[in-house]
C-alpha cells in the first residue's frame, strides 16, 4: 500500500492500483522521440500487473510501531529503507508471488517484474535496515530469482510468437527500464511527490531520431500534476485517474483499528495530471 498524509488522515493507495496506473503511463508511451514498448501487450501486461500479487496483503493493512499505516510513503521514494517495519519472510514470499502469478502465464512479463524485484532490493534497498541475522534469507531469495530469470529467458528464446529483436536481451533491458520509468511515475504521483526527480534509467530513444537512450527530469508544477523533460508521450498533456480512500485519523492503536477504518472508508478517484 502506498500512503499520502493530509489534514486529517491519510490517502491509501493499493500496490495493484499503483501498478495499474504505471500501465496505463506506458500504455501512453512513444513519440517521434521515445520507442514505443514491442511487444506492445506483453510488455504493458508486465507494468500493468507487476503489484498484483499484493492484493492479499494489503486486503489486511497493518501499522507500524508509530501507529502509522504501514506503505510506501514520500520518505521512502530514492532509497527504499523501511525493512526494520517489515515482516522480511512475508514481504519475500509477496514478492516471490508477485513475480510468479503473472509469470507462469507469460514469462516475458513476469522477467521484466523479476528484474523490477532484482532492482529493488539490490540497486535501492538500504541493507542497513535489515537485521543482519536475515541477510542470508534475502541473498538466497535474490539467488533464487537469478535462477528463476534464466528459466523465464529460455521460454522467452523459445518462443516463435516473438521476433529476434523481440527476445533480444537488450531489448528486454529497455522494457525492464520502462517498468522501473512507469512505476517511479506512478509512485512520485501517489505520494504527491513535491521534490525534482527523475524516471532512474535512461529510456530508450527511436532509430530515426538516432537512437540511444535520455534520461527523463520531473518537476511538481502543482499537487499531482508534473512536468516531464523532455516529453515522452505523443500529446502535450494527458489526465490519468486512479482509485483510494481516506482515512481519518493520523494514528492507530491497532492494525485491527486502521483495518476497520481503511475498510469502511469509500473509495474515490484522484486524478493525475502530465504536462511537456
Amino acid at each position: 500500500m502506498l500512503r499520502l498524509e493530509t489534514a486529517t488522515g491519510w490517502w491509501l493507495v493499493t500496490h495493484p492500483d499503483h501498478a495499474h496506473l504505471a500501465g496505463d503511463f506506458a500504455a501512453a508511451w512513444g513519440n517521434d522521440r521515445f520507442r514505443a514498448p514491442e511487444p506492445r501487450a506483453r510488455v504493458l501486461h508486465g507494468i500493468r500487473t507487476h503489484d498484483d500479487g499484493w492484493a492479499a496483503r494489503d486486503a489486511r493493512p497493518s501499522v507500524t510501531r508509530e501507529g502509522k499505516p504501514a506503505a510506501f510513503s514520500v520518505e521512502l521514494v530514492g532509497k527504499y529503507s523501511a525493512f526494520e517495519e517489515i515482516d522480511l519472510v512475508d514481504y519475500l514470499a509477496v514478492r516471490d508471488r508477485a513475480v510468479r502469478l503473472i509469470a507462469e502465464a507469460d514469462p516475458y512479463a513476469g522477467l521484466l517484474i523479476s528484474l523490477h524485484t532484482e532492482n529493488l532490493l539490490t540497486q535501492r534497498a538500504d541493507r542497513s535496515t535489515i537485521a543482519p541475522q536475515q541477510l542470508p534469507l534475502l541473498d538466497e531469495f535474490l539467488a533464487a530469482q537469478a535462477r528463476y530469470q534464466q528459466t523465464l529467458r529460455e521460454r522467452i528464446g523459445a518462443d516463435e510468437s516473438l521476433t529476434e529483436e523481440e527476445r533480444d536481451p537488450r531489448r528486454i533491458q529497455e522494457h525492464f527500464r520502462l517498468l522501473q520509468a512507469c512505476d517511479n511515475l506512478s509512485l512520485l504521483a501517489c505520494v504527491d511527490y513535491a521534490a525534482p526527480a527523475h524516471l532512474l534509467h535512461p529510456l530508450p530513444l527511436c532509430d530515426l531520431c538516432g537512437g540511444g537512450a535520455s534520461e527523463v527530469q520531473v518537476k511538481a508544477l502543482a499537487p499531482r500534476h508534473f512536468q516531464l523533460t523532455p516529453w515522452p508521450f505523443a500529446t502535450p498533456s494527458l489526465d490519468f485517474a486512479f482509485p483510494a480512500r481516506h482515512v481519518e485519523g493520523h494514528r492507530f492503536a491497532t492494525s485491527g483499528e486502521f483495518a476497520s477504518a481503511y475498510q469502511s472508508a469509500a473509495t474515490a478517484t484522484l486524478s493525475v495530471r502530465l504536462s511537456a
